[in-house]
């Protein structure tokens, strides 16, 4: 009979997205189960994965009431299913799945830090969210930081004196290179998604794939592109993703910007992203804080070179002056000299695709991430 393994998320998305194709994988292995707040994502889990998934609220924001209620629910949730792992993977999540796993006891408490929040932080609010995550170390039985980058904040900062495991080169969940790989875009199809998005042949595109939020440095990138307009009128700055006005809003007069520049594209939240990367000549990512950035591993399989800040994450998957450029964050500045030298050098991007994908395939081969990952629960007895 398998042992029962429970993946937690505060957002279903998370479980879709961060953790695609490995839940199935590990479903051969373990009987697993996805737990998240509500959304439609919980059918696509089910779908794709082929695993049962539980819906419990968690809300991403400090909310006492909504937080104690999710609290008692994992933790009934637990006495009940008496799961064999329970390993959750954000935040707010691994603060309340913890609690409730270490009152409940289950064996093995696992929490993997995707980033942490507290180094942007200032006064009260930092002081609070360092002692959210000592809880949940004290909680946790094992604590997996994402890559190198928030393994040293966590030892800076002294959040826990307990062992601290990087699985395998970091990420938690590696690339699909062969779902991720630009010969599935070849020339005809670029022109037609060209074509959808009014996007012009000899157009130079950049591209932006996350959350349109403020942390993710989008009031530089836009006050940037504005900067490079000026030299480069064939320009197009390409914005793939959600935005999260309650929780992350951008500057007003930067909203105006991206919905009066007319070489300025919103193309939302998609499911896929890879059409997106296909087209795009460079890659621009100036957030403020990561964990381990999936969206570099996919544009790096893309055969992308990228701009990056130089944060956790992005200085461990980028390889300054190899497969992407790294610069200071919030400097607008810094930014811009980099996306001119990237216009004056573009003849170096062209062909230079595979190259790209083998530094990315080295470390962070999904299969690779997967074994490591297993290998670390088949530890446990």
């Amino acid at each position: 009979m398998k042992r029962k393994l429970f993946r937690i998320a505060a957002a279903p998305g998370s479980l879709a997205v961060l953790l695609k194709g490995q839940l199935r994988f590990m479903n051969n292995y373990y009987e697993v189960t996805g737990v998240a707040s509500e959304g439609f994502q919980h059918d696509t889990i089910r779908d794709n994965e082929g695993i049962n998934t539980i819906v419990i609220n968690i809300d991403r924001r400090i909310n006492l009431l909504a937080d104690i209620k999710s609290l008692y629910q994992l933790f009934i949730l637990f006495r009940k299913e008496k799961p064999f792992i329970i390993h959750s993977i954000t935040p707010k999540a691994g603060l309340l799945s913890m609690v409730a796993g270490y009152l409940a006891g289950v064996p093995h408490r696992l929490h993997t830090f995707t980033g942490l929040v507290f180094p942007t932080q200032t006064g009260l609010m930092k002081k609070m969210l360092i002692f959210f995550d000592k809880i949940i170390c004290f909680c946790a039985t094992n604590i997996y930081p994402e890559g190198q980058g928030v393994k040293n904040d966590l030892i800076q900062y002294k959040i826990t004196k307990k062992p601290l495991h990087i699985i395998g080169h970091g990420n938690v969940n590696g690339i699909d290179l062969s779902f991720f790989d630009p010969k599935l875009y070849p020339d005809n199809k670029q022109k037609e998604i060209r074509k959808s998005l009014n996007i012009e042949k000899s157009d130079f595109v950049w591209s932006f794939v996350g959350r349109i939020g403020f942390d993710k440095g989008i009031e530089e990138m836009i006050n940037s592109f504005v900067q490079i307009q000026k030299q480069s009128k064939n320009s197009k700055l390409l914005l793939v993703g959600p935005y999260e006005k309650d929780i992350d809003p951008l500057p007003e007069s930067i909203e105006k910007e991206i919905k009066e520049n007319a070489s300025i594209i919103s193309a939302g939240w998609q499911q896929d992203v890879r059409p997106y990367f296909a087209i795009s000549n460079i890659f621009v990512f100036p957030s403020y804080r990561e964990g381990f950035p999936n969206v570099l591993l996919q544009a790096g399989a893309m055969g992308i070179y990228s701009i990056v800040t130089n944060i956790n994450g992005s200085n461990e998957i980028i390889e300054d002056g190899l497969n992407g450029v790294i610069i200071p964050v919030k400097n607008t500045e810094a930014l811009t000299k980099a996306m001119e030298d990237c216009l004056k050098n573009s003849s170096n991007f062209q062909n230079a695709n595979e190259k790209y994908r083998e530094l990315i395939s080295e470390k962070y081969n999904q299969d690779f991430v997967w074994s490591k990952q297993l290998k670390e629960y088949e530890n446990f007895k």
